[in-house]
């Protein structure tokens, strides 16, 4: 739902999947986040997990 929500907005987006990719599973670790979707998107706070709201903020930010 998060890439879904991201491609209706617009806002480009690449995509690493932890199950593939351990340099991507222990930067998220080392963040102390311990579930999926996190969506970074420079300084700003980073958004986790599927919430339309925030998403939303980083589309306006945009």
């Amino acid at each position: 739902m998060t890439k879904k929500t991201l491609t209706q907005y617009g806002i480009s987006y690449s995509e690493k999947n932890v199950e593939n990719d351990a340099e991507a599973l222990a930067f998220l670790k080392d963040k102390g986040y311990q579930s999926v979707p996190v969506v970074f998107s420079g300084d700003r706070e980073p958004v986790h997990g599927f919430r339309p709201d925030l998403l939303a903020k980083l589309n306006q930010a945009m």
